[in-house]
């Protein structure tokens, strides 16, 4: 179980994050939903320890996170598929792959489940990885993340910019890893896919907590999604 709780973060001297708690349960996806600028990908950054707490703290199983240095915190077991990307573009699908894979001493079986799961990387698996489409890259970013074998999986905007077959694949391999037991952190801005999957949803304005409910309270009343987002 992720436990956040009363996490306080800046860039520089600008205040970011005022307090944003939640927690993420196994088997479980929550949600992080607010306008641009709300604090969402932040509240990521700061989860994997890319960016300093003031107050507050991150705790997986009870152990504390923002105690780590960052590279440690994926060794913990958190995924982290961030906006963007951000894979080794020089680097070939492999090689992408392979550094995942030694993230945590990851061996072949793991190569095998996360190329099962995105069988289309097998076929490029000497491809680098600069040269793939965005459909392409965002399963290599996100095959790269499983190779942790994760106890959570935290994605922001995983879908951004995706043409509808990659989406309901991405989708669809979100919904595998709930079914396997991994805790899942969801920033996305499509209203539909939110509604279709989420168990819990979690508001964030400013940088604050300002409302959290399931799913079925959300979908009993979309009014919160007009308020708090605009659609």
């Amino acid at each position: 179980m992720l436990e956040v709780q009363g996490i306080h973060a800046a860039y520089g001297q600008v205040q970011a994050l005022y307090g944003v708690s939640f927690t993420a349960r196994p088997g479980e996806i929550l949600c992080l939903l607010g306008r641009n600028g709300a604090g969402k990908t932040t509240t990521l950054k700061t989860i994997m320890g890319l960016l300093p707490l003031s107050e507050g703290s991150v705790s997986l199983e009870g152990e504390v996170l923002n105690l780590l240095s960052p590279h440690e915190v994926p060794k913990r077991g958190i995924g982290y598929i961030p906006q963007g990307r951000r894979l080794f573009p020089e680097l070939s699908v492999a090689e992408n792959i392979e550094i995942g894979l030694m993230t945590r001493g990851e061996g072949k079986d793991t190569r095998d489940w996360v190329l099962d799961l995105f069988p289309r990387l097998r076929e490029r698996l000497g491809q680098a990885a600069g040269t793939l489409s965005g459909g392409e890259q965002q399963m290599l970013a996100t095959a790269r993340a499983l190779c942790l074998r994760p106890k959570v999986l935290l994605l922001d905007e995983p879908t951004e910019g995706l043409q509808p077959s990659i989406i309901a694949l991405i989708r669809d391999v979100v919904l595998k890893m709930k079914a396997e037991g991994i805790a899942i952190v969801l920033v996305e801005q499509r209203v539909e896919t939110v509604m279709a999957i989420a168990d819990q949803a979690v508001f964030i304005e400013n940088g604050r907590n300002v409302d959290a409910m399931s799913a079925a309270e959300l979908q009993a009343d979309p009014g919160k999604l007009k308020a708090y987002l605009g659609v």
